[in-house]
């Protein structure tokens, strides 16, 4: 199988990862109608890849649906964050394990530019940029694994998860750069194990500030 048959996404996945993005930057925030017709038009398209994304999404936990209102991004649940936590450090090692394994000159040129673009937005004050930047930086390095299965349960795991609150936390995004850029240099370095922590240890560090905040 080549490379680009591996990238080929259907309409339904192109407008679906367009929307956990939009979810997880806080352009669609939670509690938010998702009107069918403004997403065809806005991504220039159908309304079967639209209404069939929701429905992937509303399966996944992104977005709660019925048949009078539409589709509504779903609230945050706090008291399933600890658990989502220790999934996410499980699947998401594992992620970068495969990435360092699978990783090309090329890949990472393309993460480089997403940890840049991820710098700028911060250093221009673009939250919702910011956002879009991280969930496009992770999504990148863990697709370079090629564990598909284990990317889609991650994606679930991150509808659940209060990105859009750690975000918020004053010099989080700084600190995320920093360790945006520890984990890039262990991937270029191939150094498996450091890869493996600086994942860790930034997914516990954001969730770790958000649970001191709450306390306080």
């Amino acid at each position: 199988m080549t490379d680009k048959m591996m990238h080929y996404r259907t309409k339904e996945e192109q407008v679906a990862d367009f929307l956990r993005e939009g979810i997880i930057s806080g352009r669609f925030p939670r509690g938010a109608r998702l009107k069918q017709q403004e997403i065809a038009t806005m991504l220039n398209t159908s309304i079967t890849p639209v209404r069939e994304a929701l429905k992937l999404l509303a399966a996944e936990g992104y977005v709660l649906g019925d048949n009078y209102r539409g589709a509504t991004v779903a609230p945050f649940d706090i008291e399933a964050s600890s658990e989502v936590l220790a999934l996410r450090i499980l699947l998401e090692t594992q992620l970068v394990r495969g990435a360092v394994a699978c990783v090309t000159s090329e890949d990472i040129a393309e993460l480089k530019v997403l940890a840049d673009k991820f710098a700028a937005a911060f250093e221009a004050g673009e939250n919702e940029a910011v956002r879009a930047a991280n969930y496009r930086f992770h999504h990148r390095m863990f697709e370079i694994a090629r564990m598909p299965q284990t990317l889609h349960f991650v994606q679930i795991l991150w509808a659940r998860y209060p990105f859009d609150l750690i975000n918020r936390l004053k010099g989080r995004v700084s600190r995320a750069a920093e360790e945006h850029d520890e984990l890039l240099a262990a991937l270029i370095a191939g150094d498996t194990a450091t890869a493996m922590l600086a994942t860790r240890q930034h997914i516990e560090a954001g969730f770790n500030e958000l649970r001191r905040s709450v306390a306080g």
